[in-house]
């Protein structure tokens, strides 16, 4: 198996030695750089104090949040299957450390760099069996490396967006030694199979395996209590749960409320901001103003539900969607993306979403499925939000078929979490 290019490790030396001047000018950086401060000193004293070589271990990476988010749902299955094995688990930005924490696995920490010297070190200490990558963050240094001494390399959850820079030069051939390791592929979809066979991955070491996220998220609504007190704010009146909502969002979201509010005085809006800094809040309560609307209350200070929720915590989306009656997935009207639809679609609630939705596999699906509403973009936005919102209000049993048409593409992903979880047992040592 080959191993990276001269180009490749030429890239990688020269982005860590510029990176403490750049972390000066970026405090992201200036964070990821410290937080990889003595990361194969801790790795070592794991391995001589805590690693079980009577016992195979998995070693799972996932860049952030997200990807975190697919492997714990891997993670999950794989213990249920092979209770016996040690686990590591490497994450790449800080927003994944209280993820990497919850997982629970025997060794958890930051990834290095990308550098022979540091992925030597780490392998050395970990001493995995299989090493497993999660989406797209495949290194390809420590790919090839892992392949070099035996260890089974694999990609799970794997999916390429049709338009990713990973596709074009240069990046295709400094990354293809990475792909070609790979000893199995689990893809998300047969499109992906295609892209990442483009990428280098070998066309026999591919399979269709689905995406673990439907799992995760069906897992997590199981698991909110039918009296958890974030589901109770919008039961008892038509409530729209809008979640991770930006200034781009919420200027659709806010007159259209206003709008409804005149045919439908009991309808309630529950609103989610994506960042909500105190700067974001004031926003939203001078926009409330604007649209003619009543102060929103706060949830930290609210008592009681609420005509308009503005809701100041992180970490409460999920709960406070299982008492929606309908949803709105805010990014649509942002560059950066729709945020997730799984969470409402697994509640089974229609979705409403910005014209950003094309670019989200799961949008389309909830969309071409009739679980999902895509927004135009421009001055009529506002108003087919609010026919729409009202014709839910208005029609219980259209807003349950399409609640029901969600929850149905959701309920039809189960199963990836196990399948990828046989793709990486299958490297493991004979019992």
């Amino acid at each position: 198996m080959s191993g990276t290019s001269l180009l490749y490790r030429g890239a990688v030396r020269l982005a860590t030695t510029l990176l403490p001047a750049a972390a000066l000018l970026d405090p992201k950086l200036a964070k990821a750089r410290a937080v990889r401060s003595g990361v194969l000193a801790r790795a070592k004293a794991w391995g001589a104090r805590a690693r079980d070589r009577s016992r195979p271990l998995v070693w799972f990476h996932a860049p952030s949040v997200g990807e975190g988010l697919q492997a714990e749902a891997v993670i999950t299955a794989f213990r249920e299957q092979h209770p016996g094995c040690q686990l590591a688990y490497t994450h790449f930005s800080p927003s994944a450390e209280a993820l990497a924490a919850r997982i629970g696995a025997d060794y958890a920490d930051y990834l290095p760099w990308d550098t022979p010297g540091a992925v030597d070190a780490l392998l050395d200490a970990l001493q995995p069996s299989v090493l497993a990558f999660t989406k797209l963050d495949l290194w390809p240094e420590l790919a090839t490396r892992a392949t070099a001494r035996g260890v089974r390399v694999v990609l799970v959850a794997a999916t390429v967006r049709p338009g990713s820079g990973r596709l074009g030069w240069p990046a295709r051939d400094l990354l293809a030694p990475g792909y070609a390791a790979l000893d199995a592929v689990g893809a998300v979809d047969p499109a992906d199979a295609v892209r990442l066979s483009a990428l280098g991955a070998r066309p026999d070491r591919i399979v269709v395996t689905g995406d673990p996220r439907y799992d995760s998220v069906l897992a997590k609504v199981a698991g909110v209590r039918s009296d958890d007190p974030l589901v109770a704010w919008g039961r008892g009146a038509g409530t729209l749960v809008a979640g991770s909502t930006w200034e781009g969002d919420e200027a659709v979201i806010l007159p259209a409320f206003a709008a409804v509010r005149k045919e439908h005085p009991a309808a309630r809006l529950i609103l989610v901001p994506h960042e909500p800094t105190a700067a974001h809040l004031a926003q939203v309560d001078r926009a409330a103003a604007a649209s003619g609307l009543a102060a929103p209350v706060r949830l930290s200070t609210a008592t009681s539900p609420a005509p308009f929720l503005l809701v100041d915590k992180v970490g409460v989306l999920m709960a406070l969607y299982g008492g929606g009656t309908m949803a709105y997935v805010g990014g649509g009207y942002q560059r950066a993306g729709l945020h997730s639809v799984l969470e409402p679609a697994a509640w089974g609630l229609p979705i409403l979403m910005g014209p950003g939705w094309p670019e989200s596999r799961d949008a389309v699906a909830l969309r071409d499925a009739d679980g999902a509403v895509g927004l135009p973009a421009g001055p009529g936005a506002i108003a087919e939000m609010t026919r729409r919102w009202s014709e839910w209000l208005a029609n219980d049993a259209e807003r349950a078929r399409r609640g029901a048409r969600a929850r149905a593409i959701v309920e039809g992903g189960r199963g990836a979490s196990r399948k990828s979880a046989e793709l990486v047992a299958a490297g493991l040592p004979p019992r």
